[in-house]
């Protein structure tokens, strides 16, 4: 029997993806029978039919246990005759080890690359999508026939920046070191970029010395395309309310808000509000109008149609 529709598989905590993926497009959904062991193995048995078929799985790097069944399951598929291999990963962790410093430090990043590019290769070929890389040398890690895509969510920030402050406002980026992608943004949607310039104290601080531009009495929205702990982010937006800023919003790609980030970006009392993709699943763990979520599932539709 052949099939022409792909067909959608998740791990378990990006189903949400898999939803909004088979709601938008015209797929088959894939099934996962999963349980878990007493002693805390996972069980994991594709029931769908895969043979010849187009396989499309979501399934982002949360953590190692959630790299490992995005491994063991994209290896299974391939084994049980998938055609062809197409990995959404839209959220792929390691970047804070993304490169050596000193001698004999762990470059997790390629290691977990390395490990993906392992997984078997399907007739027509595997490839990975990355979405709005902390670091843009990460798809180089991926090795042997794995084809390795570094996607953008810019139709989606830029969407969200106007439902924010309409077209009156500044695009501003937490450091220099994000200026080149923020003015990319801004220069997309025809308004000024600013960043600010940091000059680091000692290991763990940083001092914020100067602003690239004038923010007197404008809206600010603030990009990163990663929210942690929202240090950072706050540091930042007292730089921009003590030049002048009337009002600061922040939008980010990746929402993980370790260590209770949301809560000290709301306690700081100098947001009007965030707003989040649905590319980590830390997203659904807060219940606050304070946090819009916006979906990157219509730009990874039009990913997968090209595939």
């Amino acid at each position: 029997m052949r099939f022409d529709k792909k067909i959608i598989f998740s791990t378990q905590k990006y189903t949400y993806l898999q939803e909004a993926i088979l709601k938008g497009g015209d797929y088959d959904r894939g099934e996962v029978e999963v349980k878990e062991f007493p002693d805390g193995e996972r069980y994991q048995r594709v029931i769908s039919e895969v043979n010849e078929r187009d396989i499309v799985l979501v399934g982002g790097t949360v953590s190692d246990a959630d790299t490992l069944e995005l491994f063991d399951l994209a290896c299974t598929l391939v084994h049980l005759g998938a055609q062809s291999l197409l990995l959404i990963i839209p959220y792929f962790g390691y970047s804070t080890m993304e490169r050596a410093v000193q001698r004999g430090e762990v470059v997790t990043a390629k290691t977990r690359a390395f490990l993906l590019s392992s997984i078997p290769d399907t007739h027509f070929g595997n490839t990975v999508i990355l979405l709005d890389l902390h670091t843009e040398g990460l798809p180089y890690y991926f090795e042997g026939k794995t084809k390795a895509i570094h996607l953008y969510a810019k139709p989606v920030i830029i969407e969200a920046c106007h439902e924010i402050a309409g077209t009156d406002f500044i695009l501003a980026s937490t450091d220099a070191g994000r200026a080149k992608w923020v003015e990319s943004l801004a220069n997309d949607m025809g308004i000024q970029g600013a960043f600010v310039f940091k000059r680091r104290i000692d290991a763990e601080n940083t001092q914020i010395v100067s602003i690239s531009c004038d923010v007197t009495d404008k809206y600010v929205i603030i990009y990163d395309d990663m929210i942690r702990t929202g240090g950072s982010l706050v540091n930042a937006a007292k730089a921009y309310k003590e030049a002048g800023a009337a009002k600061i919003a922040a939008i980010t790609t990746h929402g993980l808000f370790s260590k209770g980030g949301l809560e000290k970006i709301k306690a700081s009392g100098l947001f009007e509000c965030v707003v989040s993709t649905d590319s980590h699943p830390n997203v659904f763990l807060y219940k606050d109008n304070f946090l819009k979520i916006k979906t990157i599932a219509r730009v990874l539709l039009e990913e997968i149609e090209k595939h």
